[in-house]
């Protein structure tokens, strides 16, 4: 069912002028916001734990075959997410999946609220190759899930994996407790969502009446028959989760260690030896990272991660440090902006290209089906599958 208008003349003319006026204001708000965070990281908390020329002699201690190693593992964590798309989109080609996927990373990386552009960029990609509405609806709900149960789950894993090695911390099993309850609570309602129709219908005509309140506040009434549109998009999901759960777990488990080993390989290239940062220490410092992602903040937590994968590493260290303190915390954070420049500086440039592909490759070009657009789920993740 498409919306329906059911009143506008009573919107005065001066109205939607006063509202795009007011949402510039507000966007032009968040964009001083963010340059003043992503400033304050950068210019003030990163040279807290280590000066930038340090930063640098640490960097040039790394040898060519290990830059190599490096520029591996970065592609083929970048793989990963292509090899997801591809799961949950049938017909989608490595190409394809390789151009939507680097640039709708690229748009959530440098927009404010990007991970919801970035899905908006993706379905006009996937429509102009010819994939419906449904398959695109059910692609980004699905694969979103996936990654934000396996970010929920990885600080469970990590504290499990760091009791075992003898080095637990207070601040992961805090960490720990809240992705558990999260996932918890969140895996309850999937699972009601999928068994039950006429709660998918519920969920469905709820969200649709706040949208109908939501466009009522902007002069805009309209009607949003979704309870239908949510019944038909939970029959399509549970189709693609049967059909294809096995790959759709493997690649969403695979992406997330493969970006993992990116920052393992990055500290330990730098200097950071498991005597000081054990393997399972580092892995529960990227969870609790991965959960700051989801957080909208700056694009793709530029400058907040930074600073709490440096600070939760330097803390995971404390009191088995073999070197220098000063010359430890040089080497964590030269690791750290090493795995970001890998894992996010240079998924920007990638993403300009692709996007350029896409403009003026006409051969993949395919008239669309007609159908209407299901119910998504459009999180920080949807960009970002690929965001660190």
């Amino acid at each position: 069912m498409t919306d329906v208008v059911v009143a506008a003349v009573d919107a005065s003319p001066e109205a939607p002028s006063l509202k795009e006026k007011a949402n510039r204001g507000w966007l032009v708000a968040k964009v001083l916001f963010a340059i003043a965070v992503i400033v304050a990281c950068f210019f003030y908390a990163i040279p807290k734990f280590a000066s930038y020329s340090q930063v640098l002699t640490e960097i040039k201690t790394m040898t060519p075959p290990e830059i190599g190693v490096l520029l591996i593992a970065t592609a083929l964590n970048l793989v990963t997410y292509w090899w997801q798309n591809m799961v949950s989109i049938p017909r989608l080609s490595l190409w394809q999946a390789a151009v939507n996927n680097q640039t709708a990373t690229t748009v959530a990386n440098t927009m404010p609220g990007g991970g919801y552009v970035a899905v908006a960029v993706s379905y006009d990609m996937y429509r102009s190759w010819g994939f419906s509405g449904t398959d695109v609806g059910v692609s980004v709900a699905v694969t979103s899930v996936l990654n934000i149960f396996a970010r929920l789950l990885l600080p469970a894993v990590a504290l499990a994996l760091v009791i075992l090695t003898g080095r637990a911390s207070g601040s992961l099993v805090g960490a720990s407790v809240v992705g558990g309850i999260i996932l918890a609570g969140s895996s309850v309602l999937f699972v009601l969502v999928m068994c039950k129709q006429q709660f998918a219908y519920r969920i469905g005509s709820g969200l649709g009446r706040m949208a109908m309140w939501v466009s009522r506040l902007a002069r805009r009434p309209k009607t949003f028959g979704w309870g239908d549109k949510a019944v038909r998009f939970r029959r399509s999901t549970i189709d693609l989760i049967v059909s294809r759960w096995l790959a759709l777990s493997s690649s969403t488990i695979i992406s997330h260690l493969t970006l993992y080993m990116v920052m393992l390989l990055s500290l330990r290239f730098v200097g950071v030896s498991n005597d000081e940062v054990s393997w399972a220490q580092v892995l529960g410092v990227f969870a609790f990272g991965r959960l700051l992602t989801a957080l909208p903040i700056t694009p793709g937590g530029v400058g907040v991660v930074e600073v709490a994968y440096i600070a939760g590493i330097i803390l995971a260290g404390r009191g088995h440090v073999t070197t220098p303190v000063e010359v430890f915390h040089a080497q964590v954070t030269a690791g750290v902006l090493v795995f970001r420049a890998l894992t996010y500086g240079i998924q920007i440039p990638i993403g300009g290209i692709t996007y350029i592909i896409w403009k003026t490759n006409r051969r993949w070009r395919t008239p669309a089906a007609t159908a209407p657009i299901p119910v998504a789920v459009s999180t920080q993740e949807a960009s970002t599958a690929s965001l660190p």
